[in-house]
């Protein structure tokens, strides 16, 4: 309880320190309590924060760079909820650069030696020193010996002791989170204690490097067949939950155009591809690379595209995939009518909306962006403002939709600064036509009519006690004793319930000095 305490004041004298409460203040106005308590902590020091040059945004996003892993985390998640923070700021945020300095390499051995075992780190030879360092991790090259076979590969290590500090500063984060919105009821809406919890539940993720390889080798599996798009592969046998292995990427970064061009590689032709290999991954894997800004990707000396980085993947069900689809060919068509059709049979739109005012709303969305120049076109910004014409007919936004537009509006944004004369819907077209049209091929339907029919057999044995079970559910919940709440919120009611306990040991804890001191005195 007390280091719990403890850390907090750490926490606290660190956001002083760094400006980002006084940043905080400009961009939302703080609670007198709040400011009092910080102006309390931080006596004695100094903020480094003093740029007038800066906006807000820019300030908070300097502030957090200078804290360390937890509040770099802390911000790239923030740039992705503008709704909390506002557009500006999740703008200003976006350019956070997860930089810190790299730890030794006799470290970095070590920590190499004790995952894979004596064994297979004898097979290892010529590790470099660090070549990239991240707040959580940092990559270097080595030799392994593979089947007798020599593999040049980079080797990703988690930083020492990284959950633990990454936890106990989350932790205090958690406290500090639970303090205010019990105590400013005007803070509720801010759902601090949801953020810092779903901040845990990513990150932690993104700290088990299994997970991250996982994604690699799922999308290599995808694309294998993809002519211009190579995966690096996984080597399981040097990657564990904190050592990550794969193949060593022989090309240059995709902003180097000057190198592409030496090269031979035809810029427009891989502006395009970039576009559809992404649509490919999205509509017809429902499973996407998340992150594909410039840092993460590398082209060959034969334009062949090579992502690196697998922490963040987007994932689509096949009814979002084909309402994707659908909704953007139905863009490139002009056919709105056919564009709220969809939302309506997708059940994305609540049945009792007018499909005709709904239709006239799309066409506010979509005609002024076919009134601009073809190379001021973004299927992603289409998107980002479909979405806000859909919030006003109560449509609820998925976050793995939300996710892809942002990707898409990077893609774009990195496929046009290769050739800014880039026709997206040009380039998209094919690849949903392709798609709408093997989804709706009569083989298609068979498959589909077959599988349903299986799936229906193999349940006709579990009839009898599946009619009971709901027959009980039935009565439990006529009873009032059925819980209907989302199963994915059992771990964040835990955390409230562990941060009640918490603040019950405190008050009795208080309590119990007071006496003794009574006594005593």
């Amino acid at each position: 309880m007390f280091k719990r305490i403890f850390l907090l004041f750490k926490v606290a004298r660190k956001l002083s320190a760094s400006g980002a409460v006084e940043t905080i203040n400009q961009i939302y106005s703080l609670p007198f309590f709040i400011n009092l308590f910080f102006n309390f902590i931080s006596i004695g020091l100094q903020s480094k924060n003093s740029s007038k040059q800066k906006n807000p945004g820019e300030k908070l996003c300097a502030a957090l760079q200078s804290m360390g892993t937890t509040f770099i985390k802390l911000g790239q998640f923030l740039a992705t909820r503008p709704d909390i923070i506002g557009e500006e700021t999740a703008k200003s945020l976006e350019k956070l650069q997860d930089k810190v300095p790299a730890f030794d390499l006799y470290e970095a051995k070590k920590i190499i030696k004790k995952e894979i075992g004596d064994k297979q780190y004898q097979n290892i030879t010529n590790i470099s020193e660090s070549i990239a360092a991240a707040s959580i991790a940092q990559v270097h090259i080595a030799d392994i010996k593979e089947n007798n076979v020599n593999k040049q590969v980079a080797i990703k290590i988690l930083r020492p002791d990284i959950e633990k500090l990454f936890n106990e500063e989350l932790d205090a984060l958690m406290l500090f989170a639970y303090i205010v919105e019990n105590t400013f009821s005007k803070a509720k809406r801010l759902k601090l204690i949801e953020v810092v919890h779903l901040l845990r539940e990513i990150t932690n993720i993104e700290m088990d490097l299994r997970f991250e390889a996982a994604a690699a080798n799922e999308l290599f599996e995808n694309t294998k067949n993809d002519i211009g798009f190579n995966v690096p592969k996984i080597y399981w046998n040097y990657t564990t939950k904190k050592v990550l292995t794969l193949d060593k990427v022989n090309g240059v970064s995709i902003r180097e155009y000057g190198t592409l061009k030496d090269y031979g590689v035809n810029l427009k032709n891989l502006a395009e591809n970039l576009i559809q290999h992404f649509l490919k991954q999205a509509v017809r894997d429902g499973f996407f690379h998340g992150d594909m800004h410039q840092g993460n990707l590398f082209v060959d000396k034969k334009g062949n595209i090579i992502p690196v980085d697998f922490g963040i993947m987007g994932r689509l069900d096949k009814n979002n995939r084909k309402f994707l689809a659908e909704i953007l060919y139905g863009f490139i068509q002009r056919d709105y009518v056919k564009v709220a059709e969809v939302h309506f049979q997708a059940g994305l739109v609540p049945q009792d909306a007018s499909k005709e005012e709904f239709a006239q709303a799309l066409r506010s969305v979509g005609e002024p962006i076919f009134g601009q120049s073809i190379k001021d076109i973004s299927g992603g910004n289409l998107l980002a403002q479909l979405f806000e014409i859909t919030e006003k007919f109560n449509m609820a936004t998925q976050p793995s939709l939300l996710l892809l537009q942002k990707t898409m509006v990077v893609v774009e944004g990195v496929a046009r600064k290769l050739y800014p004369e880039t026709n997206i819907w040009q380039v998209s077209k094919p690849v949903l036509e392709d798609w709408l049209k093997n989804i709706k091929s009569p083989k298609s339907k068979i498959d589909t009519a077959l599988n349903t029919s299986s799936e229906i057999i193999k349940r006709i044995p579990e009839f009898p006690e599946l009619m009971d079970k709901a027959n009980y559910a039935l009565q439990l919940l006529a009873e009032g004793k059925l819980n209907l709440g989302h199963g994915n919120s059992k771990n964040l009611e835990i955390e409230q319930m562990k941060l009640k306990n918490f603040k019950n040991n405190l008050i009795i804890g208080s309590f119990g000095i007071v006496i003794i001191m009574l006594l005593v005195f």
